[in-house]
């Protein structure tokens, strides 16, 4: 064996005539074995071998002299090979992260994020994650998780602060080193059933948006490697989403609580029988995807007997939020001045005033029927404040127009309207409505109104009906006349006059009976 100075300075242990095979590492000793068996021709097409001698890896070239002695070429590979391998593992980390964040992002739910970061945590970070949740009401929100196994949530009533770091990364602070933490100090709520000892614990926190979301812990058991420095790096990076994604969750849940509560506020009340009187109301905002709109209406029972009940129903300009924010305060606004009830110009001219007081550049149209019964009949007061007039369903089917018109309110210094009052007999009705109803675009074309001699026409088949079957039976004539077109918000309230007796079945399977 002859050797060039580079090599003697690799294999300093060969001497002119010792046997390759006796100073090489075995991947090069085989690789000259199935050279000279392959023979000279087969060398050129050969790939080169590779592997390593002492620290450094090599690429070994073989060419076959014209003697038959086999040369071998080694180039020093190692550079390109932990290029290559620092390459491998950072589009595997970049994979891992991008798989995290599509999973976190899928969900505004807090307790399904928590479960993915602990799952996916404990397949691509550690034997075993946990991630925790600040505390609430003195309990701490757990959710753990080994590899291979299913995320189980808990609740621990302990001190953060009783494990070392954890307290600090439920606060924010930035995360400790895990050479510096002990794991012999891990409590036992924090080791799942049948891990066994602990030999590496990370500790970090998982930042949210503005306060901390939580903490992420992982565990590695005995006789797994502890964590390097580039893993408690790609800790910290997956720790981010997760914290976001956390926080995300946790600032929907707490949006929604409060829109549910203020929806509650907002949305028209169920309305059912006051004071012998029957109501019934529908309302149908401008979006599907809405809960509450520019169109409202309540119902006032009296404070005192023989008071009116104040029934009020109005159509705000504009759709949606805004409008819905205009429509509280009118209702507010409304149920304060109730005191008035019996005089509508009044409550009218004081309405007129809070909304020209307010920073709101809207109007509204309304109506107030102001309800008492006497005897079987019931009497209505009607006043419309530039409002679509209130149709009055008499029992022979006839449907009238009650003699009412106004300026709208929130526009004009002075609001005038007049006052006029309707005598209901026994089934007979009044249909307060807004103009979503009789604006609503459909039929063939989809660009005919429902107009107001469709809707006249419709009330006039409901002689008699109940004021829910009132109700009902236009939102359906409505809604089949829309489709699924596009359409303004819709509500409308009827009023009716309870027959003096009804038909009464006995055990719902013989004829009924009339009753007073």
């Amino acid at each position: 064996m002859r050797l060039n100075d580079a090599a003697q300075v690799l294999l300093p242990a060969a001497r002119p005539g010792s046997r390759l095979a006796d100073l090489v590492p075995a991947w090069l000793a085989e690789a000259d074995q199935a050279v000279r068996l392959a023979g000279p021709r087969s060398t050129p097409s050969r790939m080169p071998a590779s592997g390593a001698i002492g620290t450094r890896r090599f690429e070994a070239h073989a060419s076959t002299r014209d003697d038959g002695m086999v040369a071998w070429w080694l180039v020093d590979d190692t550079d390109r090979q932990l290029t290559r391998e620092a390459l491998h593992m950072e589009r595997e980390r970049t994979a891992f992260l991008a798989k995290a964040s599509s999973a976190l992002l899928s969900s505004l739910n807090l307790a399904r994020c928590m479960d993915i970061t602990a799952r996916l945590a404990a397949e691509n970070l550690a034997d075993a994650a946990l991630a925790i949740a600040p505390a609430r009401d003195r309990w701490l929100p757990v959710v753990s998780c080994v590899r291979g196994g299913t995320p189980t949530a808990g609740k621990e009533a302990i001190s953060p602060d009783d494990v070392p770091g954890l307290g600090e990364a439920l606060r924010g602070f930035p995360p400790v080193p895990s050479r510096w933490i002990d794991p012999s100090l891990a409590p036992p709520w924090m080791i799942p059933e049948g891990f066994g000892p602990v030999k590496a614990m990370v500790i970090t926190p998982l930042p949210g948006h503005g306060v901390p979301a939580g903490a992420l812990v992982l565990l590695r058991k005995e006789g797994s490697a502890a964590f390097t420095e580039e893993e408690e790096v790609l800790a910290r990076l997956f720790a981010a989403r997760s914290g976001a994604a956390m926080s995300a969750a946790r600032l929907y849940a707490e949006q929604t609580a409060i829109t549910d509560v203020l929806m509650r506020e907002l949305l028209p009340p169920a309305l059912h029988h006051v004071a012998g009187v029957h109501y019934a109301g529908g309302y149908r905002p401008s979006a599907d995807h809405e809960r509450i709109g520019g169109d409202f209406y309540d119902v006032h029972p009296a404070t005192q007997q023989g008071d009116p009940t104040l029934v009020t129903l109005g159509d705000v300009c504009g759709k949606g939020l805004e409008a819905a924010v205009l429509t509280g305060k009118i209702r507010s606004t409304l149920h304060a001045l109730l005191p008035l009830a019996d005089d509508h110009q009044r409550m009218l001219t004081l309405l007129n005033a809070a909304l020209l007081d307010s920073h709101h550049t809207r109007f509204a149209t309304l109506v107030l029927a102001s309800v008492v019964r006497d005897g079987h009949k019931v009497q209505v007061r009607l006043t419309s404040a530039g409002h679509p007039k209130p149709l009055i369903i008499r029992t022979d089917g006839t449907v009238e127009e009650a003699d009412t018109r106004g300026t709208l309110v929130g526009v004009l210094p002075e609001v005038r309207a007049r006052t006029t009052t309707v005598t209901l007999a026994p089934g007979e009705s009044c249909v307060l409505y807004t103009d979503g109803i009789t604006e609503a675009k459909g039929g063939p074309l989809g660009d005919t109104l429902f107009g107001e001699q469709r809707l006249v026409r419709a009330l006039s088949g409901c002689a008699g009906m109940p004021a829910e079957g009132i109700v009902e039976h236009v939102q359906m004539l409505v809604s089949q006349w829309l489709g699924n077109r596009r359409h303004d918000d819709m509500a409308v309230v009827t009023i009716s006059a309870p027959r003096t007796h009804h038909l009464n079945a006995v055990d719902g399977r013989t004829r009924g009976r009339y009753t007073s």
